[in-house]
C-alpha cells in the first residue's frame, strides 16, 4: 500500500535536498581552498555555473531581456548584494569551520525581517522583535567576540549576512515581470566578472583536471539546489516549507565532520539552536499574523456583501 504525500510533505522534503545541494557547494568549495586561490576558485566556478543557467535561460526563451527602467537600478543594488555576500561568505567559508559560516548564515531570515520592517515598513510585532532580538544572541554565541575561539573571519560571515539581506530586499522590489532566471544569469555572470578582475591581484595556481572536476560538481550542486528552491516555493504551503532550511545545519555538521573532521563545540551548537528555534518562531507569527489579516479581509468582504 502506497502512502500519498502531501504537498506540504514535499515541499519540505524539496527544502531539505535544496539545502543538501547548497552545503554540499561549500564543501567542495572549501575543499578547492586547499588548492585554489578565493578569487581563482570564484572565476572558474562562475564560468561553469553562468553556463548552465545560460542553457536555462535559452531553453525558456529569456536568454535575451531588455529590464525595464523602474528595475534597473533594483537589479543593480541585488547584484551588489549577491557580490558582497559571495565574497565575504567564500572568505569566511575558507577559513573557518564549515558548520560555524552555515550557523551565522542562518541569521538570514531574522536579518530580513528586521530590514524589512526598517526600510520597507512592512509590519513587525513584538513577539517577532523578540525573537529576532534571541537569534542575533545566538549568532554572538557562535562568533564569540574576544573569546579564545574567536576567529576573525566569523566577522566576514556577518558581513555577508548584511550583503545578502540587501540581495533578497532587492529582490522582494523587482517587478513580476522580470524573469528570475535572466536575473540568475546576470547575478553569475557579475560573479564571475568580478572573480576575473580579482584574480589578477593573487598568485594564479595551477589547475588540474581533478580540480576542473571539482569546480564542474559545485556548479552543479548551485544549480540543483536552485532548482529544488523554485519546486520547493511550488509546492504546498510556503510557511509549512520554509522553516525546513534550517536542516542545512544538520548537513553542514555531518559534512563538516565526515570530510573535514571538525565537531562544533558547545556553543556553536547552543547558539545554532537559539538561531534556528527564532528563526521557526519567526516563520510560524509570520504565518499567524498572514492568516489572520487573510481572515479579516473575508470578514470585511462579506459584511460589505
Amino acid at each position: 500500500m502506497i502512502i500519498p504525500i502531501s504537498d506540504n510533505m514535499r515541499g519540505a522534503a524539496f527544502m531539505s535536498i535544496t539545502m543538501a545541494g547548497y552545503v554540499a557547494n561549500d564543501t567542495v568549495m572549501k575543499v578547492l581552498s586547499e588548492h585554489l586561490n578565493l578569487f581563482q576558485a570564484m572565476f572558474l566556478r562562475g564560468i561553469f555555473t553562468s553556463l548552465l543557467i545560460a542553457g536555462f535561460c535559452l531553453f525558456k526563451g529569456v536568454l535575451i531581456y531588455r529590464i525595464p527602467k523602474g528595475d534597473r537600478l533594483t537589479v543593480v543594488l541585488r547584484l551588489v548584494g549577491e557580490i558582497g555576500g559571495t565574497v565575504f561568505y567564500l572568505m569566511a567559508l575558507f577559513n573557518m569551520p564549515i558548520a560555524n559560516a552555515t550557523a551565522i548564515l542562518q541569521a538570514l531570515p531574522l536579518a530580513v525581517t528586521l530590514a524589512g520592517a526598517i526600510f520597507l515598513s512592512e509590519a513587525v510585532g513584538w513577539r517577532r522583535y523578540l525573537a529576532i532580538f534571541a537569534g542575533f544572541i545566538g549568532v554572538l554565541m557562535v562568533v564569540r567576540p574576544g573569546s579564545d575561539g574567536f576567529n576573525e573571519f566569523s566577522i566576514f560571515a556577518v558581513i555577508a549576512v548584511v550583503f545578502i539581506v540587501l540581495r533578497d530586499l532587492s529582490t522582494r522590489r523587482l517587478s513580476a515581470v522580470v524573469p528570475s532566471l535572466f536575473v540568475s544569469l546576470l547575478t553569475s555572470i557579475s560573479v564571475m566578472s568580478v572573480g576575473a578582475i580579482m584574480s589578477l591581484t593573487e598568485e594564479w595556481k595551477p589547475v588540474s583536471a581533478g580540480e576542473i572536476g571539482l569546480l564542474a560538481i559545485a556548479s552543479l550542486f548551485i544549480i540543483f539546489g536552485y532548482l529544488f528552491s523554485i519546486m520547493a516555493m511550488r509546492v504546498g504551503d510556503i510557511s509549512f516549507s520554509s522553516p525546513f532550511r534550517y536542516t542545512i545545519l544538520i548537513w553542514a555538521i555531518i559534512l563538516g565532520f565526515v570530510v573535514f573532521g571538525d565537531i562544533p563545540d558547545s556553543w556553536t551548537i547552543i547558539g545554532s539552536l537559539i538561531i534556528v528555534g527564532s528563526g521557526v518562531y519567526t516563520f510560524y507569527r509570520e504565518r499567524r499574523v498572514h492568516a489572520a489579516g487573510h481572515g479579516n479581509e473575508q470578514a470585511e468582504t462579506a459584511e460589505r456583501i
